[in-house]
């Protein structure tokens, strides 16, 4: 009776230590996603994953004065209107979430809207840019006064009030966007999975259905555990070293001595090989036998066997595989930093640098001021295109288990 009840308590108490912990866990996960959703949600937006990173300065200067000219007030909420250049500016925040004056209307009859840009670029000005740093205005008297973006949208219609000409401006076409980061991780994760599944896949067959089942293959297989455990800056200095060199050669490019996207994907084939080649024989493992052995009792060889059978029923495990990679292609970090470099670029190719969603992360978080917002801006990205990920890679498992049940 004794032993009951002492084994009762022990079961109840196994229970409450597993009931806590997934409370605890629960409670940590949930903290954790308010935070990233209350504090990444107030910059979340289409433009932000539309637009570059890097913005286009611009020195703008007027080529005719307003004397004369008349222009319409839009009368738009939280604007000030210079009745006499024509244009509304707001403050507002940048996709970064900084201060800024922004440019909300400019009239047809502007002197904005034929002013020449002093640094060579014809590009005609436009809504939505905004004003940095400073601007001169120019008085009928021919005297000069500086106007500074810190002092706000207000002081800026007030101060060109009565002047004639705006003589300089600089003015940029903002950036702060994810969309060059959004590009690099989808090639990241297409360059690695193209080259990383096929060689894992075909290890883990040769592995488990061709290599003899001896002390050889046991010690393989035990360093294949090892890299798993390896920390991925370990794979970032083996990237640096090697992959680095490679391409570059490969490319005939010396500017890829510095990284660049392909470095970073063959770096991160090497970090998910041991992925797949596990999830991969762990799914061949649960291939009923009779499947195999009904094959090669049927007349079919072993290579038949292997490809037509054991590996479309292994499928399903496979694409977990595939799954578990993708999350690890977009979460890292170090490895990266060592193989592509920190350089946020928005003409995005194989053969250049720039930056993943994780990478991009990190170097918004190491200024001085970390960028708690925008770090949890893209944070929320990576959790939606991992949910898309995997919502898609389940419904081709899906399709291909009808296709073979």
């Amino acid at each position: 009776m004794r032993k009951v009840k002492k084994r009762q308590v022990i079961d109840l108490s196994l229970k409450i230590i597993t009931y806590l912990a997934s409370f605890i866990s629960v409670i940590i996960l949930g903290a954790i996603l308010i935070f990233v959703f209350s504090n990444g949600s107030k910059l979340l937006s289409f433009k932000i994953l539309t637009t570059d990173y890097n913005s286009k300065p611009y020195r703008l200067k007027t080529t005719k004065d307003v004397e004369g000219l008349s222009f319409t007030n839009p009368n738009i909420t939280d604007a000030y209107f210079s009745e006499d250049f024509g244009f509304a500016v707001k403050d507002d925040y940048t996709l970064e979430g900084t201060e800024t004056i922004r440019f909300v209307y400019i009239d047809e009859n502007s002197p904005l809207k034929t002013s020449v840009n002093e640094q060579g670029d014809n590009e005609p000005f436009k809504v939505d840019f905004i004003f940095d740093s400073t601007m001169r205005a120019v008085y009928k008297d021919g005297s000069t006064t500086t106007i500074f973006s810190k002092d706000g949208a207000k002081n800026v219609v007030d101060t060109l009030n009565g002047a004639i000409k705006i003589e300089a401006a600089n003015v940029k076409f903002e950036g702060g966007g994810i969309r060059g980061s959004i590009i690099t991780t989808l090639y990241l994760i297409g360059l690695t999975l193209l080259i990383g599944l096929p060689f894992g896949v075909l290890t883990a067959l040769y592995l488990h259905e061709i290599a003899p089942q001896n002390k050889i293959t046991n010690l393989l297989r035990s360093f294949i555990d090892m890299l798993t455990g390896i920390p991925s800056i370990i794979f970032g200095l083996m990237g640096a070293a090697f992959f680095i060199p490679f391409t570059s050669l490969l490319f005939n490019n010396p500017d890829m001595k510095r990284g660049s996207v392909i470095a970073g994907a063959l770096t991160l084939v090497v970090i998910i090989l041991p992925v797949v080649i596990k999830a991969t024989e762990s799914a061949l493992s649960v291939v009923p036998k009779s499947y195999k052995e009904g094959s090669l009792a049927l007349g079919a060889t072993k290579t038949q066997t292997t490809f037509k059978i054991m590996l479309p029923n292994a499928l399903p495990g496979i694409l977990s595989g595939a799954i578990l990679s993708i999350g690890r292609i977009i979460g890292e970090s170090a490895a990266l930093i060592f193989a592509m470099g920190t350089f946020i670029g928005d003409n995005i190719t194989i053969t250049g640098r720039s930056t993943s969603l994780a990478v991009h992360i990190w170097s918004v978080m190491g200024g001085e001021i970390p960028n708690i917002n925008l770090a949890s801006t893209i944070a929320i990205v990576i959790l939606i295109v991992v949910l898309i990920l995997n919502i898609s890679v389940k419904l081709i498992t899906n399709s291909f288990m009808k296709k073979y049940k």
